[in-house]
C-alpha cells in the first residue's frame, strides 16, 4: 500500500505560513547548500519552475501524486504557474475553487479522506501532502509520514501544522538533519501497534 507523506516547512513553534499565509520569510534563509540537499533528498517535491533551474528530469523517485488544499496552490496560481507540478499527479481539495486552472490538475471537493485511500490502494509511488492546514487536520489518521523542514525562526501566530481537534498521535523518530541556514529537517513515521 502507498504511503501518505506530508513534506512541509514550518517555524519553531509550528506555524507553516503566518496569519495572512505569509511564507516568504521561511524563503530568505534558501541557500545554495541547503536547495541542493533538498533536490537530492526529495526531487520530486520541486516544482516546475525549480525542476528546470537544477536539472531535472521528468522521473519521479518516491512520488507520483501530491495533494494540497486551495491556499497552498493560490501563491503559484496568482504568477501563472497553473500547474505546479507537472511530474506528478496534481490534486488540489477545495470546496470554494470550481474549476481548475489546468488540465493536469484535479480539482476536488468531495471526501478528502476516501480520495487518499483510494489512491493508498492503487499501485505506484507515494503521495506527497504539500499542504495546508486544513487539509492535514482532515488527513491525519492518513498520514504515514511527516517530514518537518523546521525553519529557525519564531512566528508568534499564524496557520498551524495541522488544524484539527486535539487527540495527540505518537510517531516514531525515523532521521534528522541539520543544515548550515539552521533548518533542521526531521522525520518522523507514524506508530503502528
Amino acid at each position: 500500500m502507498r504511503k501518505l507523506t506530508y513534506f512541509i516547512a514550518t517555524t519553531i513553534d509550528g506555524f507553516i505560513a503566518g496569519p495572512g499565509d505569509e511564507f516568504g520569510f521561511m524563503m530568505s534563509i534558501l541557500d545554495d547548500a541547503y536547495v541542493a540537499a533538498l533536490v537530492e533528498s526529495y526531487p520530486d517535491t520541486v516544482s516546475a519552475r525549480g525542476r528546470e533551474a537544477v536539472g531535472l528530469g521528468p522521473d519521479n523517485r518516491d512520488f507520483d501524486t501530491v495533494l494540497m488544499g486551495r491556499n497552498t496552490y493560490e501563491p503559484g496560481l496568482s504568477i501563472g504557474m497553473t500547474s505546479p507540478y507537472p511530474h506528478l499527479r496534481q490534486y488540489v481539495v477545495s470546496k470554494s475553487l470550481t474549476s481548475s486552472p489546468d488540465p493536469a490538475v484535479t480539482v476536488y471537493a468531495g471526501d478528502v479522506v476516501e480520495l487518499v485511500r483510494g489512491l493508498k490502494r492503487e499501485e505506484g509511488k507515494g503521495i506527497w501532502l504539500c499542504g495546508g492546514a486544513s487539509l492535514a487536520g482532515q488527513l491525519r489518521e492518513e498520514i504515514d509520514e511527516i517530514v518537518l523542514k523546521i525553519n529557525p525562526f519564531v512566528a508568534g501566530k499564524g496557520i498551524p501544522l495541522f488544524a484539527s481537534e486535539f487527540a495527540p498521535e505518537l510517531y516514531e523518530l525515523k532521521g534528522t538533519r541539520t543544515f548550515g541556514n539552521g533548518v533542521v529537517m526531521v522525520t518522523y513515521v507514524k506508530r503502528t501497534g
